[in-house]
């Protein structure tokens, strides 16, 4: 198939969503098929270049200033630039199928280049382009263009999702029967990192510093163990960074902290493999590339009682799902930890288990049968 992938987010830019994106295009070329990747711009990348796997990029400007956000006006700029390159790719290239990640603002460009061309599209929904996903980032924006939404999905030859939780908070907003495609992990490791020689018990933050992924919520947690041996590395950016910093220094905890900012996947997978738990104290997930990433290398994961963490972690079984509303309880978990791991090893072998569901290659190949039901639509 010649495939013409449509998404606003693309590595270096944005999170996991573009990297689920970038990792689907790259293994789809891989398998022979000729795929191209319409994406945002920012300063500093190049308009064009070619991923290892032969997958052609192209950059077009975007409004976009950020690497890790992008304001609901630069959403609207993205649709107003890259309309014009995706309806000139699906005319000269002509594109078997269009794949588009994100209803919302990729939605719209790849909609639109479907009725002027015919070019049929595959829909994948990520947490924060379906209602209700993220309330506390996109609820006052849905308010205003839910109606207009409504033909991306209907019109679409094929809907996926990245986890159950997506694919149900799109059947309520859409009516759509959405497939759940999970996030996949190209391999799992052998073994669960080791314990460090000493006994520190050592943590991981890993996403945006924002509402959503709630990280000032771990300096609360982390305040009455202050001394104990344990040292967490945040890897990550966002608005939230400086008050983070003031709260971790705030508590006194600020030495055994660590934030070297965004790292690329490399280094991030480095740092997964010298750490023992994931926290994840989320208010929303969708199915989130961090925490496939985490079990795929033995990481126990410490999470939020919230629907989009259920598929990847399973409480007492590969790690621990807890209360935001109850912050002794994360810290009594820690502190339990620290004198005593037993249960640590125990979870972090489950992990390994857990991640061999998410396996790339059937993951690729039902993106495939996808794609294909939509060119015979």
């Amino acid at each position: 198939m010649k495939i013409l992938t449509v998404c606003y987010e693309y590595p270096p830019i944005g999170g996991g969503g573009g990297r689920v994106a970038a990792s689907v295009a790259d293994e789809l070329a891989r398998r022979g098929h000729q795929v191209r990747m319409q994406t945002s711009g920012l300063a500093g990348l190049s308009p064009r270049d070619i991923s290892p796997q032969g997958v052609e990029i192209q950059r077009t400007f975007s409004f976009r200033r950020s690497a890790d956000a992008c304001t609901v006006p630069q959403m609207a700029g993205y649709v107003l630039a890259n309309l014009w390159p995706v309806l000139r790719a699906a005319q000269k290239w002509r594109p078997d199928v269009m794949h588009a990640h994100f209803a919302v603002p990729t939605g719209p460009v790849v909609w639109m280049v479907h009725k002027l061309t015919g070019v049929p599209y595959v829909l994948t929904a990520h947490l924060g382009d379906v209602p209700g996903g993220a309330p506390e980032q996109t609820d006052h924006l849905f308010r205003i263009v839910k109606p207009f939404t409504k033909p991306i999905w209907n019109d679409a030859s094929a809907v996926t999702a990245v986890s159950s939780h997506v694919a149900e908070l799109a059947r309520k907003a859409y009516g759509t029967n959405a497939r759940v495609i999970p996030n996949g992990i190209a391999s799992v490791a052998r073994h669960a990192p080791s314990p460090d020689p000493e006994g520190l018990l050592r943590l991981l933050f890993v996403g945006r510093m924002s509402v959503q992924k709630n990280p000032i919520f771990l300096a609360d947690i982390l305040a009455p163990l202050r001394g104990r041996n344990w040292r967490v590395v945040f890897i990550g950016d966002g608005p939230l960074r400086p008050e983070l910093e003031h709260q971790l220094q705030r508590a006194g905890i600020a030495g055994q902290c660590e934030l070297p900012g965004w790292l690329d996947n490399t280094d991030v997978r480095a740092t997964m493999a010298r750490s023992d738990i994931l926290l994840m104290p989320s208010l929303s997930e969708g199915m989130p590339v961090a925490a496939v990433e985490a079990a795929s290398l033995g990481l126990a994961i410490a999470g939020s009682q919230i629907p989009g963490l259920t598929d990847v972690l399973h409480d007492g079984i590969n790690g621990w799902t807890l209360p935001l509303a109850d912050r002794s309880r994360w810290t009594n978990l820690l502190g339990t930890l620290l004198n005593d791991s037993t249960g640590l090893r125990e979870r972090q072998e489950n992990s390994l288990q857990v991640a061999r569901r998410f396996d790339l290659a059937g993951i690729i190949s039902s993106y495939e049968e996808a794609l294909l039901s939509a060119l015979h639509k």
